[in-house]
């Protein structure tokens, strides 16, 4: 009788947990047992991060797919994931939009961390981390047979751009970041005008520009969350289509600035603006045209924080041309190089011949 009353409990335990697995994809010698870390992915990409949590361990635990929301917010239909039955085992998925993250009580701390670019200059790196939880909600009771469920999650984003690839055109040239560590979406532009209004792209003539022209430029973000700012942290110049030319020419880098080189906004929207006059390379000399190039790293910062990371400079000025070896833009980690060109100047040589 006694080992009667033994194959009717077991009986009873197992029923529940046949049932709890018929019509999905789940393996009851498998996922017979409550949920583990091993239970939850983790993606972070360039426009969402998106989770992938065990459905066959909630459903052992007692538990369905409505159970499970987002940061205690169980009453928010949009908190909730959905189930993705095609795999194995079956999963509940949860996606977080990066441009409506606070939707669903996410958490965004962003920390500013010293770090040194390819160029070896010190410049500040903002990173954002964004982290929440899901669980299943409290009984209504004072006790509960039922194991609470809660699982975390966290995604670090560079704010600063990781650069896929790099397209040159006449007056203007355009990136879109790459799903690399994470980051937000966006397309950088930088675009040349004829004048301070920024309303007419500039047209270069077929005979080139005269040296000393005046050229406005500007780094334009599109696509990007209304919270970031652009933020230019170095210009200069190459003879060359090749942002790794050895032969570059500084716009400005921080507070050293070219004396022809006005800066009209950086950092506080997203758009960067300034101006300077073309001249020519004296590796040309020997040619009626010159070729100029105009490279700028770009990097995001948040709003508030921009005026925090934009350089005070007290009017310092330089004039240098440098050659570098070691500058390698896709081994760059967190900057964008934008580029633009070629913008063709004529030589100004003067030749003069004496007869006598």
């Amino acid at each position: 009788m006694e080992s009667i009353w033994l194959l009717l409990l077991l009986s009873v335990y197992m029923l529940p947990v046949g049932a709890q697995f018929n019509g999905y994809n789940c393996d009851a010698s498998q996922h017979s047992r409550f949920p583990a870390e091993r239970d939850i992915s983790v993606y972070c990409g360039v426009q969402t991060i998106t989770m992938k949590i065990n459905f066959c361990t909630v459903l052992f635990s007692g538990y369905s797919e409505t159970d499970l929301s987002l940061n205690g917010k169980h009453g928010d239909a949009h908190c909730r994931g959905f189930i993705n039955n095609n795999t194995f085992p079956a999963v509940v998925i949860f996606t977080i939009n990066l441009s409506t993250l606070e939707a669903c009580a996410n958490n965004l701390v962003v920390s500013t961390v010293p770090g040194v670019n390819a160029y070896g200059n010190i410049s500040m790196v903002q990173i954002g981390n964004i982290s929440g939880y899901i669980d299943t909600p409290d009984p209504p009771t004072i006790i509960s047979y039922l194991p609470g469920l809660l699982y975390k999650f966290s995604c670090s984003y560079p704010l600063e751009y990781l650069v896929n690839n790099t397209q040159l055109a006449s007056s203007s040239a355009a990136i879109s970041v790459r799903d690399g560590n994470g980051t937000f979406i966006s397309t950088l532009n930088l675009l040349l005008y004829n004048d301070s209004t920024y309303s007419q792209q500039l047209l270069i003539p077929s005979t080139g520009l005269p040296l000393k022209t005046k050229i406005y430029a500007a780094v334009r973000a599109t696509n990007l969350d209304g919270r970031w700012n652009v933020l230019m942290d170095y210009c200069y110049t190459t003879p060359s289509g090749n942002p790794n030319d050895d032969i570059r020419y500084d716009l400005f880098l921080s507070c050293d600035k070219d004396p022809q080189t006005t800066i009209f906004e950086n950092g506080k929207s997203q758009m960067g603006r300034f101006s300077f006059e073309v001249f020519r390379f004296v590796k040309h000399k020997n040619q009626k045209m010159s070729t100029v190039f105009l490279h700028c790293v770009t990097k995001l910062c948040r709003s508030d924080d921009c005026p925090y990371l934009t350089p005070t400079c007290h009017n310092r000025e330089r004039r240098d041309v440098h050659i570098k070896t070691t500058f390698a833009p896709q081994t760059l980690s967190g900057n964008a190089v934008v580029s633009a060109g070629p913008i063709i100047t004529r030589s100004g040589n003067v030749i003069l011949i004496y007869r006598h």
